[in-house]
């Protein structure tokens, strides 16, 4: 319980005993009862807030698979180059005369 053993706990309950004096125990005891109430609420709201997130993952979960699946068709299927039914044309070139400094006339 919070990192201390029950010996160091019944240790510090002795050392609240005898140093709070007893008409201020009702007190004390109204006091803690009331943080323990608040500390039990608290925990359920955090319980119950992280069930419902673990519920809209799961809702979520497939949607991400298809979204996933569906943008790697997208690309897969860009990626590929087109295959063309008409026939290559040949592209000729014109060749240029080089002519050196050199060989002019």
């Amino acid at each position: 319980m919070f990192g201390i053993s029950w010996s160091e706990f019944l240790v510090i309950l002795l050392v609240g005993v005898l140093v709070i004096p007893a008409r201020m125990w009702p007190d004390v005891a109204r006091f803690l009862a009331q943080a323990v109430t608040f500390i039990r609420k608290l925990i359920w709201k955090i319980t119950d807030t992280s069930e419902q997130i673990k519920k809209q993952i799961d809702l979520e979960k497939p949607i991400d698979d298809l979204i996933r699946t569906t943008s790697s068709d997208l690309l897969n299927s860009v990626s590929q180059p087109i295959k063309s039914t008409a026939p290559k044309k040949k592209v000729r070139r014109a060749r240029k005369s080089v002519v050196k400094d050199g060989d002019k006339k």
